[in-house]
């Protein structure tokens, strides 16, 4: 009977605090109410954390850059975001969030991308808006995160129009890498679009979606060899491709952008304008990266591990695949996403994040590059098969 009294004692209590946790003074009523309790929610306050967000002279413009970690002393993770002009930061609060138990996980806004964008001068910019200044770019920072942490190699992951340049780094500067993860990868993108055309088409074809029909068939032929794709029939392929699922797996469009409402990492005024950059980069690097050809890429100097979803229309996964089987490189792995489309990190989060602890993390604890009393993570471990 004592216990019993206990227990309905401590519950009784327990119940009675409640109605005092959701006053109406404890609610979220702004943006920045709620962007407060995110941000609280994920402060770092362990000993040896690292949370820094601040503006690095890269490239001849100040850029913005994020850095969280809950050890400093885990291997740096740079992600290159994809877009181009569509930065990943916003999503960072949400979708790498756990990657930060074991990596010190750096998100950056590439010139013309999300506050990089906010704080230049657009039209100064602009003559520098080509694929080799983003490589060089890369080179910059990559070079400051190794002298600023004491790291002689860091993990590079790029998404997308990221993986282009992450792959053109990976060529570069091997020696600087311990491996490349590809998310989305690019590489023979000409034939990328025709497949991922001829594969929505079908898919409106199926739906008996007449305008969609009507304007993909306006729009043939599409990704014609030896030709760049115009910028407008680029934007109603993606519009009826993004449409049936192609960016995302059983979706009608995207989620991702809603996740900058949230972003603590974005001020009020910022979040409103935080893809103003998408546009504005598009115009100047979508049409030339759409024409090129990466497949004559056939050896890398380090490690290679391509994170694929099984949906991907946007940059065809299975093309991403036949160019891997094809790839020679000190060791690579490939892990098929079967419920993702074009957004892996943010349509399954922790299997990336297992794929990383299982294929990525151990080239780190080989050589020493993490924190003394981290968690070892092998192979046979880990659960997870290649196919």
């Amino acid at each position: 009977m004592k216990k019993t009294t206990s227990a309905i004692i401590a519950i009784f209590t327990f119940s009675a605090a409640m109605p005092a946790m959701s006053t109406p003074s404890s609610q979220a009523t702004s943006r920045a109410d709620a962007t407060a309790v995110v941000r609280e929610l994920r402060r770092i306050v362990t000993p040896n954390g690292v949370d820094r967000s601040e503006h690095l002279r890269i490239g001849g413009i100040d850029q913005f850059v994020s850095v969280r970690g809950r050890d400093r002393r885990n291997p740096i993770l740079l992600v290159l975001h994809g877009g181009p002009g569509f930065p990943e930061t916003p999503l960072a609060w949400w979708n790498t969030r756990d990657f930060e138990e074991y990596f010190t996980v750096v998100h950056w806004d590439q010139r013309g991308s999300g506050k990089t964008f906010l704080i230049n001068d657009a039209e100064a910019v602009a003559p520098t808006m080509r694929p080799e200044q983003f490589i060089t770019d890369t080179e910059e920072l990559v070079s400051w995160l190794r002298n600023e942490f004491g790291r002689d190699k860091i993990f590079l992951l790029g998404h997308s129009w990221g993986s282009y340049v992450g792959l053109q780094f990976a060529k570069r500067r091997p020696e600087w890498l311990h491996a490349y993860i590809g998310v989305g990868q690019a590489t023979n993108t000409p034939e990328s679009e025709r497949r991922g055309y001829a594969l929505t088409l079908a898919a409106a074809r199926r739906a008996g979606n007449a305008e969609a029909v009507s304007q993909l068939e306006s729009i043939a032929p599409y990704a014609v060899p030896g030709q760049s794709i115009p910028l407008e029939k680029i934007v109603i392929e993606r519009r009826w491709s993004d449409h049936f699922g192609g960016v995302m797996a059983y979706r009608e469009g995207q989620v991702n952008g809603i996740a900058s409402r949230l972003s603590p990492d974005y001020s009020d005024e910022d979040a409103a304008h935080v893809y103003d950059g998408n546009g504005y980069s598009q115009q100047y690097l979508l049409s030339v990266v759409l024409g090129i050809d990466l497949s004559g890429i056939t050896r890398l100097q380090c490690p290679l591990i391509l994170l694929e979803g099984r949906h991907d229309r946007t940059v065809n996964s299975d093309v991403a695949y036949e160019w891997f089987d094809r790839l020679r490189a000190p060791s690579k792995h490939f892990v098929w996403f079967e419920h993702s489309g074009h957004e892996v990190m943010s349509e399954e989060p922790a299997k990336v994040l297992a794929s990383l602890l299982r294929y990525a993390r151990p080239f780190a604890e080989r050589s020493g590059d993490v924190a003394p009393e981290g968690l070892a993570f092998s192979e046979a471990g880990m659960g997870l098969g290649r196919k």
